[in-house]
Order: structure tokens, then sequence, then C-alpha cells
């Protein structure tokens, strides 16, 4: 599974919209889209927004651990 199907899996499993992607990351919905369908890649600070409003870590996202549960955390912001 590549990252954009990790990405649309964990959104729909949450049950949130691309809207409400925007609303918690600050990411326009139409860029989250092309992310989603791998028309554009997201940055880094992407990435960690979208890992903290799913609730997995950036490393799940990039495909290179199987474990959706994020590492614990210091600090969440």
């Amino acid at each position: 599974m590549n990252f954009n199907e990790r990405l649309k899996e964990l959104r729909k499993e949450k049950g949130y919209t691309q809207i409400k992607m925007q609303m918690l990351t600050g990411i326009d919905q139409s860029d989250y889209s092309k992310i989603e369908n791998g028309k554009r890649y997201y940055t880094f600070e992407q990435c960690r927004k979208i890992a903290l409003a799913l609730d997995t870590s950036m490393d799940y996202l990039a495909g290179l651990t199987d474990e959706k549960k994020p590492y614990k955390r210091t600090k969440t912001e």
C-alpha cells in the first residue's frame, strides 16, 4: 500500500472528510485531494500535521512501518 492509499484509508477510518482534514491541518481541501490522489506530494510540515490529525506516525504515512499507532509523544501541538 502506498502513502496515498494509507492516507485515504486512515482518513476514512476516522470518518473524516477532506474538508474536516482541511480544518484539522490547515491544508486546503483541493491540495489535500491532490495529495491523496498522488498528484502532489506533501511537505514535511504537512506530513507532520496530517500524522497528528490522524493520530498516526509520519513513518506509517511514508510506508516505513505497518504500525498505525503513533510513537509516544513528548508534546502535542
